[in-house]
């Protein structure tokens, strides 16, 4: 699970360890992916952390290795790990452009490669990356992070039609209208309008939670899901349909 330390991440190690899943808590943020371990443990759940960059393979490559030496075969890769950028088109700098794909989507790209041989030794696996419904409509002044997150869809569906025959599911979740820290910074930064604005223009009248995601995500990580592969499930509240 990349992403782990905070948001979306947090929600979604809660719920995958309260299924029964052991959860190895991936991310930069090294101690917020130690807290996160923590409170698996004192819920009795199995929690560990590795803090990792998933823009550098490896960093990924020696945590997965952690994760085997203690958990055994990595049977499913959660891709939460993200990076968001607000900038006019004509103003972005290559750099910018550069980093954003780096972590949304070269990082995922790592992350799943290096779980794969796992997951088909097993004839088992559950992938499910977190792309992003600015992907799927557009948003303006954020040029470099919609092509990375629909890069990640396009993947996804692709790796859904590779790996189908040998039990391995890929989807993926756009999230819209989600309160999150992350958003919360560009809120603060004048790039988000408030929750009561946002909340407007969702149809079901609220933000989304962690906890929103998280429901989803577990479900596509069940036995259940099994007959779900290279779909997209939009968790937007009715944002984009």
């Amino acid at each position: 699970m990349t992403g782990g330390a905070s948001g979306m991440g947090v929600a979604i190690c809660r719920r995958l360890a309260a299924q029964g899943h052991r959860v190895a808590v991936l991310d930069r943020d090294g101690p917020g992916a130690r807290r996160t371990a923590e409170e698996l443990h004192a819920a009795g759940h199995a929690g560990m952390a590795c803090e990792a960059d998933v823009t550098d393979r490896t960093a990924v490559e020696h945590a997965l290795g952690e994760v085997r030496d203690r958990f055994g075969r990595v049977e499913v890769m959660v891709t939460s790990a993200g990076l968001v950028a607000f900038e006019a088109f004509a103003d972005i700098p290559p750099e910018s452009w550069n980093r954003v794909v780096e972590v949304n989507l070269t990082g995922t790209f790592h992350c799943v490669q290096a779980a794969i041989g796992d997951m088909l030794e097993g004839r088992w696996g559950r992938i499910v990356t977190i792309s992003s419904s600015s992907a799927q409509r557009g948003s303006p002044r954020m040029v470099h992070y919609t092509a990375s997150k629909g890069a990640v869809i396009a993947m996804t569906k692709a790796l859904a039609r590779e790996y189908a025959a040998y039990g391995i599911t890929a989807n993926t979740i756009p999230p819209s209208g989600i309160d999150t820290p992350m958003s919360r910074a560009s809120q603060a930064s004048g790039d988000l309008p408030g929750n009561d604005v946002m909340a407007r223009a969702i149809p079901v009248g609220r933000l989304g939670s962690g906890e929103d995601i998280a429901a989803a995500c577990a479900f596509l990580c069940s036995d259940e899901a099994g007959y779900i592969t290279g779909q997209v499930l939009g968790v937007n509240g009715g944002a984009v349909i």
